[in-house]
């Protein structure tokens, strides 16, 4: 494999890492958010 192939590579798979850790992070602040825990400023 030659370098270019390698920094390819490499490239590829830091953006697919990076997509998958930020849709997890959107998937569970939708979660989170979705669940409620209620306002809070609702004593107010």
């Amino acid at each position: 494999m030659t370098d270019k192939q390698k920094e390819i590579f490499k490239f590829i798979g830091k953006t697919v890492m990076y997509t998958g850790i930020l849709l997890a992070m959107i998937y569970l602040y939708g979660y989170l958010k979705s669940s409620g825990g209620g306002f809070i400023y609702n004593e107010f």
